[in-house]
Order: structure tokens, then C-alpha cells, then sequence
């Protein structure tokens, strides 16, 4: 039998008081809520060019997020029991 399912993902971009680009990138799968996050410094000494730094933070923020996906995975495989729901995990003191 097909198995098809919508996730919705929202992606935040934005710079920081102190030049950082950051990335949020929220996953809601209906059952389960994962958030990544990502940060990019440009070297000073290079040319400002800010859709590599949104590039790169985004970038950053996905692969958390594959990574976490990953681990809520493994554990599920583990885990004799259904998956139980989750709740995105604490931030880094940062809010978009």
C-alpha cells in the first residue's frame, strides 16, 4: 500500500546585531516538530556578498535538521514502542 505524507518546513533567514547570518528551519511532520539552526560569518577580509552567508546558514540549518531526522530515526528503530510525538528542542538564545 502507498504511503504518502505532507511535511511543512518554514525557513528563516536573517543577520544578527553583530553581522552573523543566521537560519532557522522548522519541521512539522504532523506527528513530530524538529528545529535546525545555522550561523555564517563573513571573513572581513571578503567581499560582502550576503546571499553566501544566507546560502551557508541555510545550509548549516538543513543539515541539523538531517541530522536530527537521522537520530529521531535510529532511535525509532530502537525502540519497541511506536514513535511517540516530539517537541522542537530549546533554541540557542536566539529568536527570528
Amino acid at each position: 500500500m502507498p504511503h504518502t505524507v505532507e511535511w511543512k518546513v518554514h525557513l528563516y533567514v536573517f543577520e544578527d546585531d553583530e553581522g552573523r547570518t543566521k537560519a532557522r528551519v522548522e519541521l512539522d511532520t504532523g506527528a513530530a516538530a524538529l528545529t535546525g539552526r545555522g550561523t555564517a560569518r563573513r571573513n572581513p577580509e571578503d567581499r560582502d556578498i550576503p546571499v553566501i552567508g544566507d546560502e551557508l546558514a541555510a545550509g548549516r540549518a538543513l543539515s541539523d535538521l538531517g541530522h536530527q531526522l537521522l537520530r529521531a530515526a535510529e532511535h525509532d528503530i530502537e525502540s519497541e514502542e511506536p514513535p511517540a510525538p516530539r517537541k522542537p528542542r530549546p533554541g540557542y538564545g536566539w529568536v527570528v
